[in-house]
């Protein structure tokens, strides 16, 4: 269908700098606009990868509800270039009152669904979702629809979910878009948390051209290093004697709770100064309630921990040393901030993670069962299906000093990895990143991404770093869950502020408690800075602290 009259975008590109736009009045969204988008088949010149075009399945105008606007709800798929792989299916929200600006949703997991385009990011709880705000929003299920990892024995299904998907899906949007309104948009955002972060940080650093901005939360990236970083903690914790049942993991975090807590200047239930905690905590030495919380002689007791479970988180604390170096240049894995972490209350722990069960109260075994640490299972669909390949496989027996034929495997795959490493061109385009991790997350570990940050830095240096990058830890704060601290933040008001308006956020940010005390607020602090109580003043606000090296 063409649609005349309408206006469109004259880009101005100039050099080291953002796009700046010139845009006229978009045409006006109707009913009949929406319907008409039914019609549309999109060429494969229009998509930047591989594959044989996309169409739109359907198109419907969707009346206003709740904070959701009116807006045409575009469904439509993205035809594989290998017919024997799926179909990339997708979803564009389309407002009737646009604002001009585009967002794309990450996925999370294995994905294989479509993001709610209407939703929000779980850390922005209490903000106004993008589609409310006027925002054009897209998502996909990144390239197959069945759950866990089975895709991935197609080739070009691997690569739609490693990161291809996100341009495939991005490209066909944007012809959705400039097709509904007669203009393409003048700022185009991208957010996501877990494997979603991962995604911000893959379409920036692969594409940066497409992306004005990015939030990029608890980023489950290096899929290599994270599962074989979840495997060891697996094997450490299927060792005889080593595995911790919920109220032994209770037990622990309270004898940290009990030393660290003051270390930030008042007893706030969090422990903010992690890194001064690792200093003064010990397992084998540290007491709770005055008791020893080492065994008597080590051995096993409802009440206090063994010799084989301090082993256990002593090994899933400790860095462990990769099979094969990364192409990234990688060596190990930085390990997890277990012993300082809440892991025990329902749905707040991967190694217990109650979103799926009551709590993890059994140790890893040569498959996974209800019951077992949700981790297990996220690593044995990776070896199953992306490691070995091979269905019979036993993912415990895996020899990290000895990979065998897998040694091979693993340094193949891990090219696709480094992808997200090079953000130089973001940077160079002016590109803005808020990245933010939980000091509590035991899915993807706060030392992980804080590794991350450290690549970034050396490739960039500490000057075009810090133009381009924001990065906060939050104490308390778990993978999108927490008992402790569950956060809140608008962080897409911070990243407009700051591309749109040249606001840096830096530590301006205040992020709010909805759980542990709801209320609260913490200033956000730029990594590896801490919050620290002035030693005045109400300790539930975050006018009472700074941010402390």
């Amino acid at each position: 269908m063409k649609l005349s009259g309408l206006s469109h975008i004259v880009w101005l590109v100039a050099f080291g700098s953002l796009a700046t736009t010139v845009q006229a009045k978009p045409a006006p969204l109707t009913a009949e606009t929406c319907s008409a988008l039914s019609e549309l088949s999109i060429k494969v010149g229009r998509i930047g990868l591989p594959t044989n075009g996309a169409s739109v399945t359907a198109a419907k105008l969707v009346s206003a509800s709740g904070v959701a606007p009116e807006h045409c709800l575009v469904a439509g798929q993205i035809s594989p270039a290998d017919k024997t792989a799926p179909n990339i299916e997708f979803n564009v929200a389309l407002p009737v009152k646009w604002n001009g600006k585009a967002l794309m949703f990450g996925g999370g997991g294995y994905n294989g669904v479509i993001p709610n385009v209407a939703g929000n990011l779980p850390i922005g709880q209490k903000a106004v979702p993008p589609l409310a705000r006027g925002y054009a929003t897209f998502g996909s299920d990144s390239g197959h629809q069945t759950p866990g990892a089975s895709f991935a024995r197609n080739e070009e299904s691997y690569r739609n979910y490693v990161g291809d998907a996100l341009k495939k899906t991005r490209d066909a949007a944007m012809v959705i878009i400039e097709r509904a309104y007669g203009a393409r948009p003048a700022r185009s955002y991208f957010m996501g948390g877990s494997r979603g972060g991962g995604e911000a940080l893959a379409a920036t650093a692969r594409w940066p051209k497409d992306w004005d901005g990015a939030v990029s939360l608890y980023p489950a990236r290096s899929g290599t290093v994270t599962i074989l970083g979840m495997l060891a903690g697996n094997q450490a914790l299927a060792a005889p004697g080593a595995f911790l049942p919920p109220e032994h993991r209770e037990l622990l975090y309270r004898a940290a709770l009990e030393r660290c807590d003051g270390l930030d200047g008042v007893h706030d239930g969090l422990i903010s100064n992690r890194y001064g905690c690792r200093a003064v905590f010990d397992p084998a030495t540290a007491t709770f309630a005055r008791v020893p919380l080492r065994c008597k002689d080590g051995v096993a007791g409802f009440s206090c921990l063994s010799d084989a479970q301090i082993t256990a988180i002593r090994k899933m604390d400790a860095p462990i040393r990769l099979p094969v170096t990364m192409k990234s240049g990688e060596t190990e894995f930085p390990g997890f901030t277990i012993l300082t972490a809440e892991t025990a209350s329902p749905g707040m722990s991967a190694f217990g993670w109650g979103s799926v069960q009551p709590s993890a109260k059994l140790t890893p075994a040569a498959e996974y069962h209800p019951g077992v640490p949700i981790l297990f299972w996220m690593v044995d669909q990776y070896m199953h299906h992306i490691f070995a390949r091979d269905l019979s496989y036993d993912t415990l027996s895996f020899d990290f000093a000895n990979p065998g034929a897998l040694g091979p495997r693993l340094e193949e795959l891990s090219k696709l990895d480094d992808l997200d490493l090079d953000m130089s061109g973001f940077a160079r385009r002016g590109g803005k990143l808020l990245m933010l991790q939980g000091s509590d997350d035991q899915m993807i570990s706060p030392k992980a991404t804080a590794a991350y940050y450290e690549m970034l830095r050396q490739r960039l240096g500490d000057e075009k770093l810090g133009r381009m990058l924001r990065y906060y830890e939050v104490p308390g704060y778990g993978h999108g869950r927490s008992a402790v601290f569950l956060a809140s933040w608008d962080q897409l008001t911070a990243l407009e502020n700051w591309v749109e308006r040249d606001v840096d956020p830096g530590e301006r940010e205040i992020v709010a408690d909805l759980a542990g005390v709801p209320g609260r607020t913490r200033p956000l602090c730029l990594f590896p800075r801490w919050p620290q109580y002035k030693g005045t003043g109400d300790s539930n606000a975050a006018s009472s602290f700074a941010c402390a090296q």
